[in-house]
């Protein structure tokens, strides 16, 4: 299942300092590109046969893992396909049988703020007499690349060239309590997880 987000703008911004060879500054660069990834206890999900949620009333466990994010990074508009696979194993294998799970995928700013969030959802099918099962998801976001532009100011401070031997040089700009605001607020990412319940949440917070 494919979902395409239509928020006005988002787009993630990391920051990597690299280090320069003698011969070459030393530059901050960004990259304009969401960052993906899986909220902590959203990865995975259990499904009991009841109410009870003790090891021996296990029926279904499922681990959302390869997440992937393959971004455009060209036009007015930046796109981002996410990936990922969900492997499960069920405690009872006698005869064929499907799950269904339902998943999110929510767009994150500066760490905290919802943009947007879509639920889907993947179907896991286990053979007769098999425990594991395999299935694919997938996710599609569109940003206008104007969104992930720091003011000129705040790219100044960035990009300022810094050289070897410098007293600055190995200054991290995030230092400065203003660059990092506008970075934060310029930071977008991409989240992927189970679709958890309050009670099944609580579980995984739990373990």
């Amino acid at each position: 299942m494919v979902f395409r987000f239509r928020a006005a703008a988002f787009c993630a911004a990391s920051l990597a300092l690299l280090a320069g060879c003698e011969h070459n500054a030393l530059e901050v660069r960004r990259s304009v590109c969401p960052a993906v990834a899986v909220p902590n206890y959203t990865g995975d999900t259990t499904l009991f046969r009841g109410s009870d949620t003790t090891a021996s009333d296990i029926d279904v466990v499922a681990v959302i893992t390869n997440v992937r994010g393959v971004c455009a990074d060209q036009g007015p508009r930046l796109g981002t396909n996410v990936s990922f696979d969900v492997i499960a194993r069920r405690t009872a294998t006698a005869g064929a049988r499907s799950v269904t799970l339902p998943f999110f995928a929510s767009v994150v700013q500066g760490g905290n703020l919802l943009v947007s969030k879509q639920v889907g959802s993947v179907t896991l099918s286990f053979a007769d007499g098999q425990a594991r099962a395999t299935a694919s998801g997938h996710a599609h976001a569109e940003v206008d690349r104007a969104a992930t532009q720091l003011g000129p100011a705040m790219a100044k401070k960035v990009n300022r060239p810094r050289k070897p031997g410098d007293l600055d040089a190995a200054t991290d700009p995030l230092a400065d309590p203003e660059v990092k605001a506008a970075i934060r607020a310029a930071t977008f990412e991409v989240l992927v997880g189970f679709q958890l319940s309050d009670e099944a949440l609580a579980y995984n917070a739990s373990k």
